[in-house]
């Protein structure tokens, strides 16, 4: 079925899962994290659901804790920009996402990196652009905390002004070819890119002729006050993390609604919220299946871990299918450095965990899988595929970022099952238009290449 113009269109994207809190890695079906086979058959998979893009996360470190390494969190993620550029070359519609940090990255360079790739896939990559100011990341580029966490938005909305403004100094016609006159490029229609501040000094003429969608998308995952206002100010898609109905539904409203004062439109920016499922032939099925990849995606150490990074306390003694520890944290000096408010804010979370394991008479290892690996949607396929299109069609998203717990298989169950589901509805799409760029797909506007851009 093709789609129904009348009702609002769904967009879907794929999260890679490698390996970290959310996939279940002991499953013997799982594969390799770091092998391009797994990338490759997740990436076909989802171009067979017609998904609007892949989308890969990204660490800059191993996780640790309690000083050793953080064995079941995300763990030996593979660069980000390598995968994407191997990925373009075995698929042919769907978009290409990678998570990059504004913080740890210069505009100059990864504009340029970025625009290549959206060269290379004939107009299909994006940018989750990400901040971070803390000195744990930082060490691994001699940056230890550098950045004061109040300015971690500011830099990262020049980063990305700096970098749009890259990806717009080509005019389309700058590349002229003229043998006879012996002319290959008209100077005049490349733009230099100057903006200085305390964080940038950039002066600088492109290197990369304006790609096939103008630049790459751009997607933002900050929930705060000024994640919104990055987003709004500069994001074609926010990957949040807003999956309760009303909550979405507020949550799509307050976004969409600040778009006007930026001389946006409500279809400028999507609203991709990340989301689990669990599917059966019956809704007992799915609950069933549900809990199972709960108790393996929360093992016992797991639940204890989470704690102890609640807390600032050895927990290894405690009994993860016991009660809540009834010791109170380790916030240290409750003056230094200015830290009351911090302190106060852990023991309030401590507080509203205890009241949540208490009425739902919860353990630890129950409360943990409470908080972390409550999946979204659980049921039938025609179940999870009708909640989807009432997200969408009731304004509580445009779609969701479809997150399995397995890799590479798990994106399977969801595109063979779910998926047609969705086409039948008319709300989903059934093929990909030739030559579509990952700004066509997801329907946002057009971007005007050749603008004036100098600061």
């Amino acid at each position: 079925m093709s789609l129904n113009p009348a009702k609002r269109q769904i967009h879907l994207a794929a999260h890679f899962p490698g390996v970290n809190n959310t996939t279940v890695w002991t499953d013997p079906t799982a594969g390799s994290q770091i092998d391009f086979a797994s990338f490759e058959y997740f990436a076909r998979t989802a171009e067979r659901g017609r998904f609007d893009y892949l989308f890969l996360a990204e660490g800059l470190r191993l996780r640790e804790h309690r000083g050793r390494i953080h064995e079941l969190d995300v763990l030996g993620r593979p660069n980000t920009l390598a995968v994407l550029a191997a990925l373009a070359a075995v698929t042919e519609h769907i978009g290409l996402v990678g998570t990059l940090s504004t913080t740890f990255n210069e505009p100059y360079e990864l504009a340029r990196q970025l625009a290549t790739i959206d060269h290379l896939s004939g107009g299909r990559a994006g940018w989750n652009a990400v901040t971070s100011s803390d000195a744990f990341h930082g060490a691994n580029f001699r940056r230890g905390g550098y950045l004061d966490h109040a300015d971690r938005y500011v830099r990262a909305s020049e980063f990305a002004e700096i970098s749009k403004a890259l990806w717009g100094s080509w005019q389309d016609d700058a590349i002229v070819a003229d043998a006879d006159a012996g002319v290959y490029l008209d100077a005049e229609r490349i733009a230099r890119v100057r903006h200085q501040t305390r964080l940038f000094d950039v002066d600088a003429l492109f290197d990369v002729p304006a790609s096939p969608q103008g630049r790459p998308v751009i997607v933002q995952a900050g929930d705060s006050a000024d994640g919104r206002d990055f987003a709004t100010d500069h994001a074609d898609v926010i990957f949040s993390l807003h999956t309760e109905f009303e909550d979405a539904q507020d949550f799509y409203r307050d976004v969409k609604g600040r778009l006007a004062a930026r001389g946006r439109d409500e279809e400028s920016l999507k609203i991709l919220p990340a989301a689990t499922f669990v599917l059966g032939d019956t809704a007992e099925e799915a609950r069933e299946r549900s809990r199972e990849i709960a108790l393996a995606q929360v093992r016992p150490e797991t639940a204890i871990t989470y704690l102890e990074q609640v807390w600032n306390r050895d927990f290894s003694g405690y009994d993860p299918d016991g009660p809540l520890p009834e010791v109170e944290p380790d916030t240290g000096p409750e003056s230094a450095q200015g830290f009351a408010n911090r302190h106060a804010a852990v023991r309030a979370r401590i507080a509203k965990l205890r009241e949540t394991a208490a009425a739902e008479n919860l353990s630890i290892r129950d409360l943990i899988i409470r908080l972390t690996a409550n999946h979204t949607f659980v049921g039938t396929p025609e179940f999870v595929a009708g909640e989807i299109d009432r997200y969408v069609q009731e304004r509580a998203t445009d779609g969701f970022t479809v997150v399995g717990h397995l890799t590479p298989h798990g994106l399977d169950e969801f595109t063979d099952r779910v998926v047609p589901l969705l086409q039948e509805r008319g709300s989903y799409r059934d093929t990909y238009e030739d030559g579509a760029t990952l700004h066509d797909l997801l329907g946002l506007p057009a971007v005007r290449t050749g603008a004036p851009v100098g600061v």
